[in-house]
């Protein structure tokens, strides 16, 4: 197994968990914790797929005050 899938697995786990045991901390209750520990992380999955499109807009703007000669050392630029 790929070391990135084994940390992307152990982190899963230790984010479940913690979901998890501060849900039943603050609830009492094994099934509103369960259901908080396994809807947050695809609620953040989804959110930072957003956040990501969001930060190569503004990464792919170009700094401001550039001119020409910065547009001409960019790749694909002719």
């Amino acid at each position: 197994m790929p070391l990135d899938l084994i940390k992307t697995t152990t982190y899963l786990a230790i984010h479940l968990t913690v979901g998890f045991s501060v849900a039943y901390l603050l609830t009492g209750s094994v099934a509103i914790a369960g259901g908080i520990a396994l809807i947050e992380p695809m609620i953040n999955a989804v959110a930072f797929f957003f956040h990501e499109r969001a930060w190569k807009k503004i990464t792919a703007r170009p700094p401001r005050g550039a001119g020409r000669e910065w547009m001409r050392n960019q790749p694909g630029f002719a």
